[in-house]
């Protein structure tokens, strides 16, 4: 279910055409953009994760999120075991998954992890930016516009938070905002005291990549 809400993104997105967003977990596409899929249900989405395919619990909440976005979902299954952070995996595997689970190779905007993350830290969120810069850097995937995540969290001084000096920023509106929380709490099953949803940011960022590795209006740390 779309939420039209009162302020949308600026026209980095169009307002007809096609949008992949590719991240390292469920629930990831709703935390870090959630808002912006719900502001534009005129975009055809595409969703992936590279993990928790076998997950029994985590998968069939995925691609109920998945419906409630009016969107087409697909999952992976790399390793996220509880030492996964450890455990770097091979860059081409990453690329491979990426490229095998997408139904098309070509959209008008992709929207992917920063290679920085979006706290401290996940090894996983790292790897799936880098890989899908790589791939859209070395034509494997088009896109007229690729953004990345643009949240802190000061080393792990506070939750993670947009960024507001980012390429995008934007504000959520309430019901916006609600509808986001409800997803991440009823239909994911994050308890309210949880990570999740307490971080559920009221404001969502992006970085506008370019392909020699600066965004559009200003350097991401770390790119």
């Amino acid at each position: 279910m779309a939420v039209n809400g009162d302020k949308k993104s600026p026209e980095f997105f169009p307002k007809a055409g096609t949008a992949a967003v590719i991240v390292a977990h469920p629930d990831d596409e709703t935390l870090w953009a959630g808002g912006t899929m719900l502001m534009h249900p005129e975009t055809k989405w595409t969703i992936i994760t590279l993990c928790r395919k076998s997950d029994a619990d985590r998968a069939p909440k995925f691609f109920r999120v998945v419906k409630e976005y009016g969107a087409a979902g697909f999952m992976g299954d790399l390793d996220d075991s509880p030492d996964a952070n450890k455990k770097p995996l091979d860059g081409k595997l990453v690329k491979r998954t990426i490229m095998d689970l997408l139904p098309e190779k070509s959209f008008d905007v992709i929207i992917t992890h920063s290679i920085s993350g979006e706290y401290t830290r996940h090894l996983r969120h790292e790897e799936t930016g880098s890989a899908v810069l790589e791939l859209w850097r070395e034509g494997e995937l088009s896109a007229g516009r690729v953004f990345t995540f643009a949240y802190e969290d000061g080393l792990m001084q506070y939750l993670p938070r947009a960024i507001e000096g980012a390429d995008l920023f934007t504000q959520l509106p309430a019901k916006v905002w609600r509808k986001k929380y409800e997803i991440i709490t009823s239909l994911y099953g994050f308890g309210k005291d949880s990570f999740e949803a307490r971080t559920t940011p009221g404001q969502e960022a992006f970085w506008l990549k370019n392909k020699t590795g600066n965004t559009g209006s200003k350097k991401e740390s770390g790119q």
